[in-house]
């Protein structure tokens, strides 16, 4: 009978923590974060446990790695849509991120279930509470510089400040309607959750947003 565990041992440094990673997030999604422990996790993974304490000084600490990758995972998935659509105008650049940040993989009962989880541990631990800083940090990135090239597309060119109170303020529409509909996922029609992003995000910044094609 084939060894999964050697034949997991053989891969690269990078492939087996992200391996960790995952099996901590299978593990916490299913059955909760005081279930992720180190036996556990080593069980999904298939690997023993003091390989994980090869890669991980902790527990925390790979409690902390997965939620960043997690959160991160949820942003570059809306970016990759963005990206693609890079021939296109800037407009359909943003709405490209708003459509797919609303969609799913995205909008996603099990990634709502890990950030509830994760979000229980923030007042708990400083080291959480700065990565979930860094992570709101990079879609709002993400998401300002696509609403800025949106804006000088159309011929206006609002000064630091202005943006960053119209990027808060998207951000807080999206952020919204993903938990809404993570949380509701029979509660919305097809394409509901994305015209009203869209909707929403193009009355606060006055652009012509519309409806995206494919939603």
């Amino acid at each position: 009978m084939q060894d999964n565990r050697r034949k997991f041992t053989r891969q690269s440094a990078t492939n087996r923590k992200d391996a960790l990673i995952a099996a901590t997030l299978d593990v916490m999604a299913e059955q909760g974060v005081q279930a992720a422990t180190v036996r556990a996790i080593a069980d999904r993974a298939e690997v023993t446990q003091g390989l994980i304490r090869h890669y991980f000084d902790t527990k925390e600490e790979l409690i902390r790695q997965s939620y960043e990758a997690h959160m991160n995972a949820l942003t570059d998935q809306a970016a990759e849509v963005a990206r693609e659509r890079g021939d296109g105008t800037a407009l359909d650049q943003l709405r490209g991120f708003i459509v797919a940040s609303l969609s799913p993989p995205v909008v996603d009962e099990r990634a709502l279930a890990l950030w509830a989880g994760f979000m229980a541990l923030l007042r708990q631990d400083a080291s959480m509470r700065a990565i979930h800083e860094r992570s709101y940090l990079y879609f709002r990135r993400h998401l300002q510089d696509l609403i800025a090239s949106a804006l000088r597309e159309c011929g206006r060119h609002p000064d630091l400040d202005r943006l960053f109170q119209k990027t808060v303020a998207c951000n807080a529409v999206v952020d919204g309607l993903w938990l809404e509909g993570s949380a509701l996922p029979n509660g919305f029609d097809d394409g509901a959750l994305p015209q009203i992003g869209l909707s929403a995000v193009g009355a606060i910044l006055g652009l012509p947003l519309g409806v995206a094609a494919d939603v």
